[in-house]
């Protein structure tokens, strides 16, 4: 059938619709046609693509320059028979290896969450009767019932249509119900206008409909998303490009310099097992065996911060990426805003009030030019407010907890507005018992309601859109006993001054009528009615969040709202929030998707580097934009709560999740989920990002130069010719317990100040500050000339060669303890810091100096490493030596941290 390649259903006449399935508008399919439909499309469900085996996952975890390196040195330390150390580096590459195979699952969940999401049962037409069947079985041309609590089982082009609304906002993004006719569309109509379709997985929140099936599976919108989901690249964060790249480089140089060890002690008439043996002990000292359990640790750390701060991450690399983020991309409804209506501005008796208070807690008062209003003397007011209390089917209800809502949360917003001036509703109602209704229809825009009051005098109250309502009123309200002719050129500019502000506007009026009536009818409020006023709403701008995206800002990160509601009201609470943007244009500081649309790759490239605000795009426009911010070298934040948010959401560099309204879509396909949705916490979760990474520079600042420093010393003994200053075994005592004990306190150094008032880190850069490499070599110089000055020192004084060694351990890891406080920060000096503000890092100094004893003087320790126990005044030349290292390193730390500030002037 042809008609599976039909896309702009919406732009075809019921008619036609009906024509092109072969289906009948009042039997439905009968069950020939089911069968033979089901065998030519196949069933309603999604397609999983198949990806790599779980075993194969598994192995490509290993395929990484640095676990190469951990792996070579597990089989070095085997063969060295040290079991212990051995087995320690293989479980940290195994426990690396588990992590990344738990995070390349992730698109797999997604697309199985979106899968379930298709599951359930629908009411269908067959054969002119009506039968539920299962989801999994709607074809191509099946008539399809809908109603209030239904889930959309497929797309349809909707026939019949009875007040029906449906909550889009996990496919459009779209924050309110949308209410849905069968009218025909143009070519052009966006997905979040399309109101003649009902999309699969959609809810129906109120009333009736029938619809055609004209899309099922994988050719639905949310099928095409699923496509988008399994096609959006699954990148690699910052960290663990820089780390990739870091290792390969140092494998090669591990590599040649053991090669180089061999050729040297060759040279000079060693064995070849000498020779061999000196470039293990080369390749192990050169081997930075902590740092991957160190990353582990602080990004382990990290992830329990941020969930105190509500944000859970599912993948921990996803810490250190929010450090990197240049771009935040965020929804608006719920993240930066209340996702509560509020009224703010109220107009009556030719007066303009403003509202104070957010949210539906009745908290806040009625101002003029920031003074409380007297309700007693402002009648068309107080009337506005009844009208907005009466002619209303919503709740609002305090649990003892907060306020809960029941029903639309525009009608809530009015409940609100009237409890700020203290109108009761309950004494209202008993005042004015409602006796019939006129429910709000989408094709007349308005709702009313007749009273009867103690007189027996029956009074409509009507509320909807200001076109209609205005076309309804002939008069002016005032008082009740007074009222003027209607002017509605003002009433209209009024409207639409409050509506440019991006509020949402609803018209308010009342009419007398006979006692006698019982019934109101479109008749009775077709003319003659009082214009009573206008009250003005929004969805409030979180002050929070308002304060969040400026500290964003001032830390060189760009923030960009891409929402589904319309360009006026983005723009409006864009600018309310502080958002900026680079466009010469106000036009460009917020673009339709219709406009995105209309843009080439290129086109769309310039676009997201000047525009502020994204309105009523699509999926795949997310999906676009957030490509084209990366083509332009971001580290992009996406957040999200939809299923039209996940492809863009596993694109991004970091996907964000909402906790609270998020749908199981959005958040298999996200790293980090807010279980406040709120953006002030993306926010703290970059904060946090940028301390996890420093402290992982710091701590790679730290062990690296010893790393060099074990490597130049083999190095140069081979090349002189002289027995090995410290053997492999002592290399790997130094390098694991100075990594456990010295270097993982420093994950636990507190953020920095000013952290936030930095820019991001160019994403292009090392990992290793290239203005930290004269450091680096300069201490890795000063532990080499102290381990060899107290090696030679101790046997020219006739010491045997263990307490030489011993001398030359001890100097190194002296050495390291005395660097560690310099390294607590690369800028600030340690009594800047306050010498016991990490009591970790003091604790940690205590046990090494512990172990250093036990290896220099347990009879025990000494047969394993070849230690001997050393006199006094030998422990006061160690103590020398580290206060070298820690005088040079202040030394050159002052004067970097001079000149770069000289720089900067």
């Amino acid at each position: 059938m042809d008609t599976l390649d039909v896309k702009n259903w919406h732009q075809m006449s019921a008619d036609e619709v009906v024509g092109c399935v072969q289906t009948d508008t009042l039997k439905g399919l009968d069950a020939c046609d089911v069968e033979q439909r089901q065998q030519a499309q196949g069933l309603n469900r999604l397609t999983i693509k198949k990806g790599k085996s779980p075993l194969v996952l598994f192995l490509l975890q290993f395929n990484q320059p640095l676990v190469i390196i951990l792996l070579a040195a597990t089989l070095i330390t085997f063969a060295l028979k040290e079991w212990v150390d051995s087995g320690v580096i293989f479980a940290v590459v195994l426990v690396n290896a588990i992590i990344g195979f738990t995070q390349e699952l992730k698109a797999i969940k997604a697309i199985e969450a979106l899968s379930r999401g298709m599951e359930g049962t629908a009411t269908v037409i067959r054969s002119g009767k009506k039968q539920i069947v299962s989801v999994a079985d709607l074809v191509l041309g099946d008539l399809v019932l809908l109603q209030s609590g239904d889930k959309v089982p497929a797309d349809v082009r909707l026939l019949r249509v009875r007040e029906l609304q449906v909550d889009e906002s996990a496919l459009t993004g779209e924050s309110v119900a949308v209410q849905k006719n069968s009218q025909q569309l143009t070519h052009d109509s966006q997905l979040a206008d399309r109101k003649n379709m009902g999309y699969s997985s959609t809810l129906v929140t109120y009333g009736t409909a029938v619809g055609v099936v004209v899309a099922t599976g994988d050719r639905t919108e949310i099928g095409r998303i699923n496509a988008l989901i399994a096609g959006a690249d699954a990148l690699a964060t910052p960290l663990t490009r820089k780390i990739a790249s870091f290792s390969a480089v140092l494998l090669w140089v591990i590599l040649g310099l053991a090669g180089l060890t061999v050729l040297a002690g060759l040279m000079h008439g060693e064995s070849l097992l000498n020779a061999f043996m000196a470039a293990v002990a080369l390749a192990v000292g050169a081997i930075p065996e902590g740092l991957p359990a160190a990353m582990t640790i602080m990004l382990a750390i990290g992830v329990s911060k941020m969930a105190q701060r509500h944000a859970i991450i599912r993948k921990m690399p996803a810490v250190e990426t929010l450090g990197s983020t240049t771009v935040i991309c965020s929804d608006k409804t719920g993240t930066l805003t209340q996702n509560q209506m509020t009224v703010q501005r109220i107009f009556a008796g030719h007066e303009l009030f403003d509202l104070t208070g957010v949210g539906y807690a009745p908290e806040g008062s009625i101002q003029q030019n920031a003074i409380s209003v007297e309700l007693a003397t402002k009648n068309a007011l107080v009337e506005c407010l009844k009208a907005g209390l009466l002619c209303n089917d919503s709740r609002l209800v305090y649990t003892g907890t907060g306020w809960n809502i029941e029903g639309d949360p525009t009608e809530v917003a009015l409940l609100t507005a009237a409890l700020k001036a203290a109108l009761e509703r309950d004494a209202l109602e008993q005042q004015l018992p409602r006796i019939d209704t006129l429910p709000f229809e989408s094709q007349h825009q308005y709702m009313a309601t007749l009273h009867t009051d103690a007189e027996h005098e029956s009074l409509i109250y009507m509320k909807g859109s200001v076109e209609r309502v205005l076309a309804c009123c002939d008069q002016h309200y005032l008082d009740e006993t007074q009222s003027c002719q209607i002017d509605r050129a003002v009433l209209e500019q009024t409207a639409h001054q409050l509506a440019a502000n991006g509020l949402r506007v609803l018209a308010f009026a009342r009419k007398r009528v006979s006692s006698q009536q019982t019934r109101v009818s479109h008749e009775d409020i077709a003319h003659g009615m009082s214009f009573v006023g206008l009250q003005a709403m929004m969805d409030p701008p979180r002050p929070e969040a308002i304060s969040a995206v400026l500290a964003c800002q001032r830390a060189g990160i760009q923030v960009k709202m891409i929402t589904g509601d319309h360009v006026g009201t983005a723009a409006a609470i864009a600018h309310q929030i502080g958002l900026k943007s680079v466009a010469s244009q106000e036009s460009n500081f917020a673009i339709s998707g219709h406009r995105l649309a209309e843009m080439d790759d290129q086109q769309m490239i310039q676009a997201v580097g000047q525009t502020a605000v994204f309105a009523r795009v699509s999926p795949e426009q997310k999906l676009r934009l957030v490509k084209a911010l990366q083509s332009r070298g971001e580290i992009v934040a996406m957040t999200g709560d939809g299923v039209n948010d996940a492809p863009a959401l596993k694109q991004a560099n970091i996907g964000v999740a909402m906790g609270v309204g998020g749908t199981e879509v959005a958040k298999e396909a996200a790293d980090m989920i807010l279980t406040d949705d709120n953006f002030s916490t993306i926010e703290a979760a970059v904060e946090e990002g940028r301390a996890v990474f420093d402290n992982l520079v710091k701590f790679i600042v730290w062990t690296i130069p010893t790393n060099i420093a074990e490597g130049i010393i083999i190095l140069l003994a081979v090349m002189l010719g002289i027995v090995l200053p410290i053997t492999p075994v002592q290399i790997l005592w130094i390098n694991m317990t100075t990594a456990l004990f010295l270097g993982m306190t420093l994950i636990f150094e507190a953020k920095e100040p000013g952290i936030m008032e930095r820019p991001p880190r160019d994403p292009k850069k090392s990992v290793l500050p290239r203005n930290m490499l004269v450091s680096v070599g300069l201490v890795s110089l000063t532990l080499v000339a102290c381990a060899f000055a107290l090696f030679e020192w101790a046997l020219y004084q006739g010491q045997s060669l263990e307490v030489a060694r011993t001398m030359a351990i001890n100097a190194l890891v002296f050495g390291e303890i005395f660097y560690l406080f310099n390294c607590r920060s690369l800028r600030y000096s340690m009594l800047s810091l306050g010498f016991f503000s990490n009591r970790w890092l003091i604790f940690g100094v205590l046990l090494m100096v512990l172990f250093q004893l036990l290896l220099s003087y347990s009879s025990i320790m000494n047969q394993l490493f070849g230690t001997a126990p050393l006199a006094l005044t030998d422990w006061l030349h160690i103590l020398a030596a580290g206060f070298t290292v820690y005088a040079i390193t202040g030394s050159e730390k002052r004067l970097r941290c001079y000149f770069e500030s000289r720089a900067i002037a």
